[in-house]
């Protein structure tokens, strides 16, 4: 989240919980992420009514990219394999 909230400080306001409760929602962007390639045109449902979901809650739809963007950089700089990317 350190990463999100220097790009979007604003982000700070909607991410008001616990600890607990952060590790799920990365947990969750992560099998997400992953279900993406297993699952590709279920996920576009998902992701689709998740940002709906968001919406409604008042969630800025500007704070999903630098979210996104964020969560990537962390993937990145975790990975072993410089072309685990491709």
């Amino acid at each position: 989240y350190k990463k999100f909230f220097v790009s979007a400080p604003q982000g700070q306001e909607y991410f008001k919980q616990s600890t607990t409760r952060l590790h799920f929602i990365a947990d969750k962007a992560m099998s997400m992420t992953l279900d993406m390639y297993r699952e590709p045109k279920r996920m576009v449902e998902d992701i689709s009514a998740m940002g709906l979901r968001h919406v409604g809650y008042g969630i800025p739809t500007d704070l999903f990219g630098p979210f996104v963007t964020a969560f990537m950089e962390v993937v990145r700089s975790l990975a072993e394999d410089a072309k685990a990317e491709e």
